[in-house]
């Protein structure tokens, strides 16, 4: 195979919409994955582009009611025993990223990138041949009390100045016009408008990756262990023993990016949210948009393959074994609020979101290795943010000046922190 312009690592929605956006640019692309396309965190999320989700995790809400939450195992947030001291440092860089000047500059940087991602999807999509996958259904959240319902409504003015249209609901019969067969027990919610859908997550990147392939980039398997730096560009070195050289690499690997970035020198506290869910059969639900319940941390989202139960986080690393436990508590709960929903012959599953402690991905050149780019540690929001990130990339590619600063995205901006 010919050096190409282009290696990434990564075929995820992340990296292969990257791909898409170099190609686009003239560039010779590769792709290569440690398990091939659409095999971790892109295949089994919850399917939506949450543009107005412009609030970062990190926030001082989060942190008082993060010890409510871990008091339940089964809960919105669980930290395996096991794996709390090893997590601790990455609590603490939370925590100060929770502060609140830290919090309003995330909130605006996430803004800026959350509107680029609005208005580069549909472009992309256009280009990649998957529009007909995008669906404008819109998302409802819901509450059981009018405290929690003030409080969303705080958060959907915050979203609005950003361009996010929202609008309240108030009594069941209100909440029923948009989404019949919901338990009686709630009785406030807020609909966004500016929440897109996609028909399924996995059958979207596998779409991606044929689109890519179709235009004469390749895709291959193989598990990148380290990139070197040398005078003619940028190597990978993958554990079979292969060196695959670069002009550049764009490092888009989730999870498992700052195992790699750390042979460059770069010690990135990416942590992992494992998220679980659960995929019932067509017709389990008359399910018209995704819904969140905000105060058991998990979502129902209707897909063509399907309705998806599932959310939650668990940070608890690559290693340990699945707990699917949670998965279930999320299915009874859904029971409970969906009480038609036919909860037989679901497929359960679980993956790894990327996150750093401020909630904002990276995006941006290697200090040590100018030709080496990193787009990593979307978190939640991986496929919402995936073509403003392919965008962006391939401007920095390309040496042109990036559509939005990417300051707050520096690869180097937790150096000087906790």
């Amino acid at each position: 195979m010919a050096r190409p312009d282009v290696l990434v690592i990564g075929a995820g929605v992340i990296g292969l919409s990257a791909a898409h956006a170099a190609l686009a640019r003239g560039l010779s692309v590769h792709v290569v994955d440690r398990e091939g396309p659409a095999a971790g965190a892109s295949a089994g999320n919850a399917g939506g582009f949450a543009f107005a989700e412009v609030h970062p995790l990190a926030s001082p809400e989060t942190l008082l009611a993060s010890p409510r939450w871990l008091l339940d195992p089964l809960g919105p947030l669980a930290i395996p025993p096991r794996y709390a001291p090893r997590i601790a440092p990455w609590m603490a860089r939370f925590a100060c990223a929770s502060l609140p000047h830290r919090v309003a500059a995330a909130t605006d940087a996430q803004a800026g990138l959350m509107r680029l991602a609005r208005a580069t999807l549909e472009p992309f999509m256009s280009t990649t041949g998957t529009l007909a996958m995008l669906r404008k259904t819109g998302q409802l959240q819901v509450h059981e009390t009018a405290h929690a319902f003030a409080a969303d409504c705080r958060g959907r003015e915050e979203a609005a100045r950003f361009g996010f249209g929202w609008r309240s609901l108030i009594g069941p019969d209100a909440i029923s016009e948009i989404q019949p067969g919901l338990s009686p027990r709630f009785t406030h919610a807020t609909f966004t408008e500016d929440w897109w859908a996609i028909a399924d997550p996995k059958l979207y990147v596998l779409a991606l990756a044929a689109a890519l392939e179709a235009k004469g980039a390749t895709v291959g398997v193989g598990e990148v262990r380290r990139i070197a730096v040398g005078g003619n560009g940028v190597t990978a070195h993958l554990a079979d023993g292969r060196a695959l050289p670069a002009g550049q690499i764009v490092l888009a690997a989730g999870a498992h990016s700052h195992r790699i970035a750390r042979s460059l020198g770069d010690r990135i506290p990416l942590e992992t949210e494992r998220g679980y869910n659960t995929t019932l059969p067509p017709g389990a639900f008359g399910l018209r948009c995704h819904i969140t319940f905000a105060a058991h941390g998990f979502v129902a989202s209707p897909l063509s393959t399907g309705i998806r139960i599932g959310g939650a986080v668990e940070l608890g690393g690559l290693n340990l074994p699945p707990n699917y436990a949670r998965s279930r508590a999320m299915l009874a709960k859904a029971k409970d609020f969906l009480p038609e929903l036919r909860t037989e012959g679901g497929t359960e599953w679980m993956g790894f979101r990327p996150s750093l402690p401020d909630s904002l991905p990276i995006i941006g050149r290697c200090a040590k290795a100018p030709d080496v780019l990193y787009a990593f540690g979307h978190g939640h929001l991986g496929l919402t943010q995936s073509s403003a990130t392919a965008t962006l990339v391939a401007e920095l590619l390309m040496r042109q000046n990036p559509s939005i600063d990417l300051a707050p995205f520096d690869p180097g901006r937790f150096r000087w922190v906790l």
